[in-house]
């Protein structure tokens, strides 16, 4: 029976410039940074998860796996304080979209420095 997720693989092209990102901007931990092969694997995740993601090379995966689904998962992440966390990410230079409200809560996008878009609601 499966019981929670554990790893999100996103593909990226930059694995360095992305891993700084999460965790200099977003402050997400450094789990794992390793060669697997001729792929380079750095898991990070925020500081209290269980799930992490792994930040692989879309171009080298892509060679050797052309099968898999490369597109940036739609992922949302649960905040609390949310617009003290959307002014912060305002200061450090993130791109957002406006912070909304709908009826599930306050709810805002920001993208990471390749452009892939992940949503946070206030929960």
């Amino acid at each position: 029976m499966i019981n929670q997720i554990g790893q999100v693989m996103l593909y990226v092209d930059d694995v360095l410039v992305c891993r700084d990102f999460w965790i200099n901007h977003l402050g997400f931990k450094l789990i794992k940074d390793e060669m697997m092969g001729p792929i380079r694997a750095i898991e990070v995740a925020p500081k209290e998860t269980q799930t992490s993601f792994v930040l692989m090379n879309k171009e080298i995966v892509q060679s050797m796996s052309p099968e898999l689904d490369f597109g940036t998962p739609s992922i949302m992440f649960y905040a609390t304080n949310i617009e003290q966390l959307y002014k912060d990410f305002k200061q450090k230079g993130i791109t957002v979209g406006e912070l909304v409200t709908m009826p599930m809560g306050k709810v805002f996008n920001f993208s990471d420095p390749e452009g892939h878009y992940f949503a946070v609601l206030e929960k």
